[in-house]
């Protein structure tokens, strides 16, 4: 990618802020009156008037709503509440009804639980201290964009962000970001877990982030990824060799008797609670994967799923009903996908 600011372009760079809501040019800095007004108040205008907004309890902000045609470059946001999972994102692109990216805020940027800290140190998503959530997805497009995030938490949330964009033609086979989140808890026993379905069009999925929380004793990552591309039903074209394999690892990521976390940047096992515990229940663990230079493609339609897979008596497999939840990231040309109903805030809740 650094050949690429060798070469002259016909681009427009701006960024979206709360000292910038437009991403006007010549227009950021300007406040007289805002959210850190009172800190500034000897220093006067152009000095962090208004770095941050607050959004009530039940609201829904619109953090970016921009016309024009060009991508989203780069996304970094911060809160300061003890919401979790109870902010949501929505990223609405070219006049879709339908959000195509729906999850919550911290589940998007790989941290359910943001409570606890560990850092994420790959291409896309970086989660950097002490909570810095970054996004480097390319997201294109062609007439407009609206960023929300929506508040269902009981009190009120302070917000940073910055949203960095390029205004240019974009190439007319360019498609889509999407990310959509599900959850599974329980999960159903012998069911597999799904992280993606009813996904139409023409596109390529780019990866997969899940929060696994262990509800038995015993190693819990057994279970075969599968991919189903392009109509087909029973049997998938792809199909992992276990939980921990898909991730990068292998072998449990146990050194020594012990998980290992690791952070690279297209695999990582980022956090892991109870770390003093190695193989007892009630344990969560971050995982991602992207597929970056292995991309997974699709002409008409994918479906995804995971097995939960433990070991029973007498070297059996044992169906885990585990609490699993996940954000799946992909592009495409369709914006009218249906997606899976969104959990309710108590569905959401991580207990």
């Amino acid at each position: 990618m650094l050949h690429n600011l060798t070469l002259k372009k016909n681009i427009r760079t701006f960024s979206v802020s709360p000292e910038n809501l437009t991403g006007e040019k010549g227009k950021g800095g300007m406040a007289v009156d805002g959210s850190a007004a009172e800190a500034a108040r000897e220093l006067g205008q152009g000095w962090k008037v208004n770095p941050y907004i607050v959004i009530k309890p039940g609201e829904n902000a619109v953090l970016a709503n921009i016309k024009g045609q060009g991508a989203i470059k780069h996304i970094w946001i911060v809160d300061s509440s003890k919401a979790g999972r109870l902010s949501i994102l929505r990223m609405y692109f070219d006049g879709a009804e339908n959000p195509s990216v729906c999850a919550p805020l911290y589940d998007f940027f790989c941290n359910a639980d943001n409570f606890d800290y560990g850092q994420i140190s790959s291409l896309p998503i970086c989660y950097n201290p002490r909570r810095g959530m970054n996004c480097y997805f390319e997201m294109p497009y062609f007439s407009e964009f609206r960023i929300e995030l929506e508040n269902i938490y009981s009190e009120d949330i302070m917000v940073y962000y910055q949203i960095d964009c390029e205004e240019k033609e974009i190439e007319s086979n360019s498609l889509y970001f999407h990310a959509q989140f599900r959850r599974a808890n329980p999960l159903p026993y012998k069911e597999p877990y799904t992280i993606l379905d009813n996904v139409k069009g023409n596109g390529v999925y780019v990866g997969t982030y899940m929060h696994w929380g262990v509800k038995s004793n015993g190693w819990w990552g057994e279970g075969e990824i599968k991919f189903y591309i392009d109509g087909d039903k029973d049997f998938p074209s792809i199909c992992g060799t276990g939980t921990e394999d898909y991730f990068g690892g292998a072998y449990n990521f146990d050194v020594k008797g012990k998980y290992v976390t690791f952070t690279t940047p297209y695999q990582g096992l980022s956090k892991i609670s109870n770390t003093d515990e190695t193989y007892k229940s009630q344990r969560y663990f971050d995982m991602y994967r992207w597929h970056i230079t292995d991309p997974i493609y699709f002409k008409s339609d994918l479906r995804i799923t995971i097995q939960a897979l433990g070991w029973r008596s007498n070297g059996r497999y044992l169906p885990l009903q585990d609490d699993i939840s996940s954000v799946a990231y992909w592009y495409s040309d369709n914006l009218n996908d249906e997606y899976h109903p969104f959990p309710s805030a108590n569905d959401l809740e991580l207990i």
